[in-house]
């Protein structure tokens, strides 16, 4: 007999019953709030063109590395989940077959963010009641595969229920931005903008780096291969991003390294870069001095700058040569920011017209550099818990070993960094349900009073990401 899917209304808040009461107040006041997703990466075509999703494995599973990673982990091959290969070669396209395997293995998710993300996405959004597993996968595929087919689970029809007042999407320098522009001129209410993500044309050791910076040059009618060019060319993609809506930047380095050269120096440093004669060392350098040349634009055009660095990417080199970016195999790594950042805050780190958010992967940093950071320079906020920390656990320590030194104020709420977006909303109300939490626990410390609580529940599920995103 198939078991009960039931989410508990009391799920993550604290096991004190009067500390419990608490959170369930707090969260009360929060939980239908409009969400804002101000950092992502969901599709923007699916707002434009509003067609159905295709199906249940199309939709769940192949574009979540959160999930296929798991599986592939434990054996399962990414064939056979129907991910789509860099050269082409078969992978499997029965859809149904892919669900099967799925649910054959969605206990692996136990104890898992992932897991409670997907619990609420089967309650809330597609209102099954029983549990994933082998024996009711065909259940689940067919009752999924017939919602998608309806208006009300058109793109548009769920971010209208979810209750979004804004996602933003992520587009290299390089997009035209057209299904952006498809959704303004379709007179939709919904809100959807871009960011500019420059990696691929500021890293040198981003595959394809110099054509990449080549059609930047044609996409602005400026001489990329000479630095005011290159500079020049920037600031108008920078623009257009702007006019499209855009209020940020993002930046995923490697490093936290920044650098401030002279501009003879940095001119010197690009030209061995276009020559493609420059080591690893000078590569990290001309990274950060452009994260540094980014913060002077974003003084000039006011868009506020995302530096999160700290993920090695495609740390599986052959799977990266088969399927490319974004298949679960990049892994957090170490990252300092004191001195790394030093140089980019020594230049403009007291200017007040300088928006940074700041993220990372090493929780060992939290209390020792970052909280420190951001509760000294203006110009510096922290990002919430982000990617494998965006857990209970991961929220938790976040707000335990930051809030003490930077506060409440120097941080910008919750965003959920996600491609899967029927997880929007679950993962808003795990970040909603830890953070009244952890404010309960002050509460019935006597460290705030209940009237702050109740404001800081506002602030940190909405009112601080309005605020710090420009939205």
């Amino acid at each position: 007999m198939a078991k009960v899917l039931r989410l508990n209304p009391d799920r993550l808040f604290p096991a004190n019953e009067q500390t419990r009461a608490i959170a369930r107040r707090l969260y009360q006041s929060v939980a239908k709030l409009p969400i804002l997703s101000p950092h992502g990466h969901t599709d923007p075509s699916w707002f434009a063109e509003n067609q159905p999703f295709g199906n249940p494995a199309e939709l769940l599973i192949t574009p979540d590395h959160y999930v296929f990673r798991m599986l592939y982990s434990q054996g399962v091959a990414l064939e056979d989940l129907g991910i789509p290969t860099q050269d082409g070669t078969p992978v499997e396209t029965d859809s149904r077959k892919i669900w099967q395997i799925f649910a054959e293995h969605y206990y692996l998710f136990r104890g898992t963010p992932s897991r409670m993300w997907l619990d609420h996405v089967f309650t809330d959004v597609f209102g099954l009641d029983v549990v994933l597993d082998g024996e009711t996968a065909e259940h689940y595929y067919n009752h999924i595969d017939a919602a998608l087919k309806t208006e009300a689970f058109r793109p548009r029809a769920l971010f209208e229920r979810f209750n979004i007042e804004l996602i933003a999407t992520t587009e290299s320098p390089l997009n035209d931005l057209r299904h952006h522009k498809a959704i303004v001129e379709s007179g939709w209410k919904g809100r959807v903008i871009t960011a500019f993500r420059p990696d691929n044309v500021l890293d040198p050791d981003f595959e394809g780096f110099h054509s990449n910076v080549a059609y930047l040059g044609e996409l602005t009618a400026e001489n990329t291969s000479v630095y005011t060019g290159y500079l020049n060319a920037l600031r108008k993609r920078r623009a257009f991003f702007k006019s499209m809506g855009a209020t940020s930047t993002d930046h995923g380095h490697p490093t936290a390294c920044t650098s401030n050269l002279s501009d003879e120096e940095a001119e010197a440093l690009f030209n061995k870069v276009m020559a493609d004669d420059f080591s690893a060392a000078e590569a990290e350098t001309f990274r950060g001095q452009m994260l540094t040349e980014m913060a002077a634009m974003s003084i000039e055009d006011g868009l506020v700058m995302q530096i999160h660095p700290g993920a090695f990417r495609n740390h599986n080199q052959q799977l990266f040569e088969r399927w490319g970016r974004d298949k679960g195999a990049d892994i957090p790594s170490q990252t300092e920011y004191v001195r790394a950042l030093k140089p980019l805050l020594d230049k403009f780190g007291n200017n007040p017209n300088l928006n940074i958010i700041l993220f990372t992967l090493d929780e060992t940093n939290y209390s020792r550099e970052l909280a420190p950071l951001a509760g000294h320079y203006p110009s510096l906020k922290l990002g919430p818990s982000w990617w494998f920390h965006d857990s209970p656990e991961g929220m938790r320590r976040f707000r335990q070993q930051v809030t003490e030194t930077a506060g409440f104020y120097n941080t910008v709420g919750f965003n959920d960094d996600t491609r899967a977006f029927l997880s929007i909303p679950a993962r808003h109300d795990v970040a909603r349900r830890m953070d009244c939490s952890f404010l309960a626990e002050l509460v019935i410390d006597h460290r705030i009073e209940e009237d702050e609580a109740f404001e800081l529940a506002a602030d940190l599920a909405y009112n601080f990401a309005k605020k710090a995103y420009k939205l």
